[in-house]
């Protein structure tokens, strides 16, 4: 990457933000690395986990002729913390977030962002259920999607840094439209993590089965299947509500199919049933083989 960027301020030491700063120094990156984080126990982590060199609690002064600003926050967070620092965003600063939302983040930021910095969206494609500071690695970005979602006034040079940048972690970098975006990442990762939560829901509200069964026989498919629901329950309130056209447009196409499944149980449609399964594990199976881009899988339906 373009070395003029000296020095990045990571704000958030999450996940995301942790393992950025862990994959920075895993590639040799010479860049000075400030961390911001609400609380003295997070900073106090990030430094003995080695994250990044220096912390801060002062937002406004962790951004002082940063080079690039790094949103690792919950998407309810980003506009409240770009007013604060704005003043003090130098020109020629480039500022990009991590989130799973990017339509509404843009609406958002569009006007507060100000003249001579640059916002480039981006999401990396890339998490586990685990969160806070001790759940970063070095590892996390590699051979993962990232996917950036310039506008059209979008600074051409600053979007290849941020390519470059998130290339160097060790990620594959994809750009595309934010409401495309939003509409993949809808059905391909926050249906699944309302469904899990979901699931979780219904077994705990029915007492007599959580208090055994569930317990008991968690060591299988449920215990697979809802792994996602131990996610930070903050960061996926937000998507639903950043993401929830989207979100609800896929699930209504869901709860179609849901339905044509209930009515063949209903009915005892072994054929529909059967044809049904095989159709799908054909496609799990064609999609994880071929390794598609995220960009080239037909999503039937999800395409207008």
């Amino acid at each position: 990457m373009k070395h003029s960027i000296k020095k990045i301020t990571i704000i958030g030491l999450g996940l995301i933000g942790g393992s950025i700063g862990l994959a920075l120094k895993r590639a040799g990156n010479t860049a000075q690395l400030i961390g911001v984080a609400r609380s003295q126990k997070t900073l106090d982590i990030a430094l003995e986990r080695n994250l990044v060199e220096r912390v801060e609690i002062d937002i406004v002064k962790s951004v002082e002729d940063a080079d690039l600003v790094i949103l690792a926050t919950p998407l309810s967070s980003f506009k409240k913390i770009i007013l604060e620092v704005s003043h003090n965003l130098k020109p020629g600063c480039i500022v990009t977030d991590t989130g799973s939302s990017k339509l509404k983040v843009i609406e958002e930021l569009s006007n507060v962002i100000p003249m001579g910095v640059s916002f480039i969206p981006g999401h990396p494609i890339a998490g586990t259920e685990l969160s806070g500071p001790e759940a970063g690695f070095a590892e996390l970005f590699d051979d993962r999607w990232c996917v950036l979602t310039p506008t059209e006034d979008t600074n051409k040079d600053a979007l290849n840094s941020i390519r470059l940048f998130w290339e160097e972690l060790g990620s594959k970098v994809e750009i595309m439209n934010p409401e495309h975006h939003d509409r993949v990442l809808a059905i391909t990762s926050h249906i699944p993590h309302l469904i899990a939560y979901n699931i979780v829901g219904t077994a705990n509200d029915l007492a007599n089965v959580t208090n055994k069964e569930v317990v008991k026989y968690s060591a299988g498919g449920f215990r697979d299947f809802t792994r996602i629901a131990a996610s930070d329950p903050k960061m996926w309130r937000d998507i639903f509500l950043y993401n929830d056209e989207a979100v609800l447009e896929m699930l209504s196409f869901f709860s179609k199919d849901l339905m044509k499944l209930k009515k063949a149980i209903e009915e005892k449609d072994s054929d529909l049933l059967q044809t049904f399964f095989e159709n799908t594990r054909e496609v799990r199976k064609n999609i994880i083989d071929a390794g598609q881009e995220v960009s080239d899988i037909d999503f039937g339906r999800l395409k207008k």
